[in-house]
């Protein structure tokens, strides 16, 4: 028998892999069940394996895989289900550069599902597919899936996706002046990019990260 706080994780994790092939970090699972340290998420994790639910690979950093499922006599919690309303579904717009900019690519190829506890009501959301390493040091690796909120505008500090005047899109940290937009890596192999305020334009801003593992 699982207690509420595990149940809530299990469904979770086999929603989110099985709608998305990739396995959540810590801070995706802390936020997804609202508890407030990483130490809880192991402990549910280490609960559900000793269960029997799941399985961490290993060698593999943050990865597992689900074994069991558990009774459902009502059927009310169908697991990956479209209408799991603890999920949205978002457009995957393309790539975005996390190193040097890369061409942006407008059109929508995909929708993905994206937890709702990566996003807010009355605001518009999309995905980019990170490509690059400048932003390692905050945690993005090539290959992540950025989930972005989109806005025109940013607070010094957030990580934000910044188009150029040569339709080029990166995304990076961001420090604004009166006549400068700094785009700032974190990476150390990688410099700070200066622009004029109007050489660029904010697309949005990062809302958080989902993660394929092969």
């Amino acid at each position: 028998m699982l207690t509420k706080k595990q149940k809530e994780l299990f469904i979770y994790l086999k929603t989110f892999i099985s709608n998305n092939e990739i396995s959540p970090s810590f801070e995706e699972m802390k936020n997804a069940v609202n508890l407030k340290s990483k130490s809880g998420i192991h402990r549910l994790i280490t609960s559900l394996e000793q269960r029997g639910y799941i399985k961490r690979l290993k060698h593999k950093a943050r990865a597992m895989e689900i074994i069991k499922d558990f009774p459902n006599r009502n059927n009310s919690e169908v697991i990956g289900n479209n209408n799991d309303d603890s999920y949205l579904k978002i457009p995957l717009v393309g790539l975005i550069a996390a190193g040097e900019a890369i061409e942006a690519i407008n059109s929508s190829e995909s929708m993905i599902s994206v937890p709702k506890s990566l996003v807010t009501k009355n605001s518009t959301y999309f995905g980019l597919k990170v490509k690059g390493l400048s932003m390692i040091d905050e945690g993005i690796f090539d290959g992540d899936i950025a989930i972005i909120k989109k806005t025109s505008s940013a607070q010094n500090g957030k990580i934000a996706a910044v188009l150029t005047l040569d339709n080029e899109i990166t995304l990076k940290k961001i420090k604004i002046t009166s006549q400068k937009i700094y785009l700032i890596p974190a990476n150390k192999a990688y410099n700070i990019k200066e622009h004029n305020l109007g050489d660029v334009q904010i697309q949005g801003t990062l809302s958080g990260i989902i993660r394929k593992y092969n």
